[in-house]
């Protein structure tokens, strides 16, 4: 997931617009949005923080510390749809996740997935 422009660089983007730059060339330079540089600057006008704030949603249902029990699932069931594997899932984990779940899961760990029932 992308995460946010830092601190230092937004500092240093309003710099170049204070120092007499317009937004459009400041954001063209730096291949950011004109329309970022307008929030940064209200912001640091309003007395608020630039730091860049948390990316939105939670943590993921099958995440890093799950992925050896994902492979061995795939090992173990190498025929199933993506509906079987969430409900393996859920017998085995106690976690109910859904079918895109289990696509994403399967995708970041390079590992097939059954395409028809």
């Amino acid at each position: 997931m992308p995460r946010g422009y830092s601190r230092d660089l937004r500092e240093r983007l309003l710099a170049m617009v204070e120092s007499g730059l317009s937004v459009a060339e400041v954001a063209r330079r730096a291949g950011v949005s004109s329309s970022s540089l307008w929030r940064w600057r209200t912001l640091a006008a309003d007395g608020q923080p630039l730091a860049p704030r948390s990316s939105p949603g939670g943590p993921r249902k099958i995440g890093p510390d799950a992925e050896l029990a994902l492979r061995a699932q795939v090992d173990a069931m190498p025929d199933a749809t993506l509906a079987e594997h969430c409900a393996q899932w859920e017998a085995t984990h106690d976690e109910t996740v859904s079918i895109s779940t289990m696509s994403r899961a399967l995708q970041r760990l390079g590992l097939p997935l059954k395409k028809r029932p």
